[in-house]
Formats: structure tokens, sequence, C-alpha cells
């Protein structure tokens, strides 16, 4: 008799910072999962704090939408599932700031404003 594993079971893997960063260098845009639902996100800044992993990103669709109003939001790398890059470029948002108390010794890496 053959053992049938449940997927449910299995551990699924972290998402790797190393997709966000090379998001951040090429300026391209990211899909994944978070809460339940698909997300297409322009990553600005990957960072830790308190021991974890977190990406500021410009929400550019949510289930296949656009956002009602534009901003940054701030999400937790882990909450991220089936994290992959896309061919969708995009350019730095004005409402990116960067110089923030909380990246402070935390910085990972930052969108280059400068371009």
């Amino acid at each position: 008799m053959t053992e049938m594993t449940s997927t449910i079971d299995r551990p699924t893997a972290a998402p790797s910072p190393a997709t966000i960063f090379e998001a951040i260098v090429k300026q391209v845009a990211v899909v994944a999962t978070y809460n339940r639902g698909e997300v297409t996100l322009a990553p600005h800044a990957i960072y830790t704090r308190a021991d974890e992993v977190y990406v500021d990103a410009l929400t550019v669709e949510r289930e296949g939408k656009p956002p009602k109003e534009e901003k940054i939001g701030t999400f937790k790398l882990a909450g991220l599932g089936g994290l992959r890059v896309t061919p969708r470029r995009f350019s730095v948002s004005p409402l990116y700031q960067g110089v923030d108390k909380r990246y402070e010794y935390t910085m990972l890496m930052e969108v280059d404003r400068t371009a």
C-alpha cells in the first residue's frame, strides 16, 4: 500500500528575499498571494524589523484590479505566498520617501531614487 500525503501537511518554503532584491534592482513588479488574494506589488524597499523581513511596496493590483488609492504598504515577506517576479516594469513612486526611522540600520535594499 502506498502512503498518501497531503500538501496541507507539508511545510511551505518561506519566500526568498532574493526575489525582492531582483525586483528592486530591475524595477519590476512581483505577484504573490497575500491574505488569500492575489496582489501585484512594486517593491521599493526590503528591511528587517524584530528579526522579521518586511517589504514596502506600492500595490499595483489586488485581485486584478487597481487599488482605490495609491499608497505604499508594508508586507511581511513570510506572508507573501507564491512570490514571483513579473516582466511588468514600474517607476519609483513619489510616495516612497526612503529616509525613515524604521529603516535605520535595517535596510537591506531599496530602489534607486536618483534614476
